[in-house]
């Protein structure tokens, strides 16, 4: 059995590479010899929003506080919020984050493969976050 006590891995701030907007990740657990997902609280401000990007094994997001945002390529804008789980297929282009006036938070699970649990797009657009 292993506990990560609360307070015991440092917050960071997104990286302006692949977030627009103030956004605080802290780390829940990494891969290891035994398991290969890993998992983040993701906390986004008003506006805030991840890049495009896709993951190896897909992701899986679970809503936990506010009002957000997701899409996949091709695909409308979704409205999430508390208690919604969204899952994005293996290498499926998509972005998520805030709603234009509400903070949103969410907790993130991918797995890796060969290393790698995301690659990294171009950014999402003011034009199509608010489309």
């Amino acid at each position: 059995m292993e506990i990560k006590r609360s307070g015991s891995q440092p917050s960071f701030n997104g990286s302006a590479d692949w977030f627009t907007g103030a956004v605080q990740l802290d780390p829940l657990f990494q891969p290891n010899d035994s398991r290969r997902a890993a998992a983040a609280k993701v906390t986004f401000e008003p506006g805030a929003r991840t890049a495009w990007h896709t993951h190896p094994l897909g992701q899986t997001l679970i809503v936990t506080v506010g009002c957000g945002r997701a899409q996949r390529e091709g695909g409308s804008i979704e409205e999430i919020r508390p208690g919604d789980v969204i899952w994005f297929s293996p290498g499926e282009k998509h972005w998520h984050g805030a709603s234009p006036t509400t903070a949103m938070t969410h907790i993130a699970v991918q797995e890796q493969l060969d290393g790698k649990v995301v690659d990294w797009m171009e950014k999402v657009s003011d034009e199509q976050y608010n489309a």
